[in-house]
C-alpha cells in the first residue's frame, strides 16, 4: 500500500481533529482499494489504535466495512448512503466533470445548485466567477459556498428524513419558484439504456424539477458509475436537458437524444 504525498494529509495526531481524520481515511479508501490501520496510522502520523477506533466508528455509521483488520468504502446498494460517503465516491471522476462544467458559467450568472455531491464538487470552483449568486438546497453546499465567500442563499425547508444533506418540500419549491436562474447544475442515482433519469427520493426531485424549470439551462453531472441502472422515480430524459457532462463517452451506452453531452478530456 503506497503512502499517501499529498503534504497537507501527513498532519501531527494532536493538531486533529476527529472530523478531519475520518475525512482524510475515507479520501484514502477512495483512492486506495482497501487499507490496514498500520498503514494509515504511517500516513497520518497516528497511533495504530486511534485508526482502529476510527474504523468502528465509521463502520457503525455504515460507511466502511472491514474484513481481515483492513477496510474499504461500503459498496452496496442497500442502506441509505450519506453525504459524506457520496463526497468520497468517484471524487476524481466528480471533479473532473466539474472543472469541465464550470466552462459553462459566466460572471454574472445566477445558477442553482442541487444537493448532491457532485453539485458539491461545482462550488469549489466558483470563487473565481465575479457577481454570482448562487442557490442551493444542500447544506453541506452551502456552507462551503460561504466558506469561499460566494454569495450563497438557502432554498430553506425541512431537512430530508433519510438525506440530512438536503432541504425539501413545498417552502423550498415557492422560494425557487420566484427565482429565474441561469444555469442549473444537478445530478441523480442513475440514468438506464434508454436515457431514463433516475433517483431514489420523490420530494428531492420534486425540488429539482423547479429548479429546472426555472433555469435557462439544465446541466446533468453524470459519473460513470450512474450508467445503465434504475431507481425508483423520474426525474425526466437526457434529451430534456441542455447539457450532459460526463467522464467517459456515453454516446453508446444511453439514449441522449438533443442533449449536448460534453466528454472530459483523458488524463
Amino acid at each position: 500500500m503506497s503512502k499517501i504525498i499529498c503534504s497537507n494529509l501527513h498532519i501531527r495526531s494532536q493538531k486533529m481533529s476527529i472530523k478531519n481524520l475520518d475525512n482524510m481515511i475515507l479520501s484514502y479508501l477512495a483512492e486506495n482499494n482497501s487499507a490496514s490501520p498500520d498503514a494509515l496510522a504511517e500516513a497520518f502520523d497516528v497511533s495504530p489504535s486511534t485508526i482502529r477506533r476510527r474504523f468502528c466508528e465509521l463502520q457503525d455509521k455504515g460507511l466502511i466495512q472491514r474484513a481481515r483488520g483492513c477496510a474499504k468504502l461500503r459498496q452496496d446498494n442497500n442502506f441509505t448512503q450519506s453525504f459524506t460517503f457520496r463526497k468520497h465516491q468517484n471524487s476524481l471522476e466528480k471533479k473532473r466533470i466539474a472543472l469541465e462544467a464550470i466552462k459553462l458559467i459566466k460572471n454574472g450568472d445566477v445558477i442553482f445548485l442541487d444537493g448532491s455531491s457532485s453539485a458539491y464538487f461545482i462550488a469549489q470552483y466558483l470563487a473565481q466567477y465575479d457577481n454570482i449568486k448562487v442557490f442551493t438546497n444542500g447544506i453541506d453546499t452551502l456552507s462551503l459556498l460561504a466558506q469561499n465567500n460566494v454569495k450563497a442563499y438557502s432554498t430553506g425547508g425541512m431537512v430530508h428524513k433519510d438525506d440530512k444533506s438536503i432541504l425539501v418540500g413545498t417552502f423550498a419549491e415557492r422560494l425557487i419558484d420566484n427565482i429565474h436562474a441561469d444555469i442549473c447544475f444537478f445530478s441523480a442515482h442513475t440514468v438506464d439504456k434508454d436515457g431514463n433519469v433516475w433517483d431514489v427520493y420523490e420530494d428531492e426531485n420534486s425540488v429539482l424539477n423547479h429548479m429546472i424549470g426555472h433555469s435557462g439551462k439544465s446541466v446533468f453531472l453524470c459519473d460513470n458509475s450512474k450508467i445503465g441502472h434504475t431507481a425508483a422515480f423520474s426525474i425526466g430524459k437526457v434529451d430534456d436537458f441542455d447539457y450532459m457532462v460526463c467522464d467517459v463517452d456515453v454516446t453508446n451506452k444511453i439514449k441522449t437524444g438533443r442533449c449536448n453531452v460534453i466528454i472530459c478530456p483523458s488524463i
